[in-house]
């Protein structure tokens, strides 16, 4: 399993990179300062990194200075939300392989992953979404209509346009005494299976 280290003193920016690349099947590790990474690259190994420029007491740029003089080839993806020329030349004079602007989403990030030939595990986006629709047809078996429901919002983020989880939440919010619901989710199931 690849291993990735997330460095970003802003905790959503790190749950939101973890949710999304532990989906792909990678092993994921995050650091809250430049400080805590620059240990980890001490005593762990790490087959790509994303790295904020703008961290507390040791700026990205010095972080990327540092592991490259201790030796550390590790591919590193710049994230910032202050994207600048200057910035740009340096991580990348210091071997950054990509400049991620903020803010972004989880399809932005497969797509900067693929187009850099970073392989993806064996288990794909879309085999997850049907795991976790199967997980969500027994939680309705069980008639756990609400923690069907929790799930499911979480599993359209991943595909919003499949239909299978528009009929699910339709047969859930039914299952609640939702009707406004069940009929707006059954009118997208009828669109998105074409």
């Amino acid at each position: 399993m690849q291993k990735i280290l997330i460095i970003d003193d802003t905790k959503n920016i790190r749950l939101m990179l973890t949710k999304c690349l532990e989906l792909e099947g990678y092993h994921v590790t995050t650091a809250r300062d430049g400080k805590e990474a620059l240990e980890l690259f001490k005593t762990e190994k790490f087959d790509l990194a994303f790295l904020d420029i703008k961290l507390p007491e040791i700026r990205g740029t010095e972080v990327l200075k540092r592991i490259r003089d201790m030796g550390v080839i590790t591919p590193v993806i710049i994230i910032t939300a202050y994207a600048t020329v200057k910035n740009a030349i340096d991580c990348t004079n210091m071997g950054a392989i990509a400049y991620l602007q903020k803010p972004f989403t989880s399809e932005k990030i497969k797509s900067v992953l693929i187009g850099l030939n970073f392989k993806f595990s064996p288990e794909s986006t879309l085999s997850n979404v049907d795991k976790y629709i199967m997980q969500i047809e027994e939680l309705m078996k069980q008639e756990l209509f609400q923690e069907a429901i929790a799930q499911l919002k979480k599993t359209i983020s991943l595909d919003p346009t499949n239909p299978k989880i528009q009929l699910l939440f339709s047969k859930a919010y039914k299952e609640i005494g939702n009707d406004d619901y069940a009929d707006k989710f059954y009118k997208a199931y009828l669109i998105f299976k074409g």
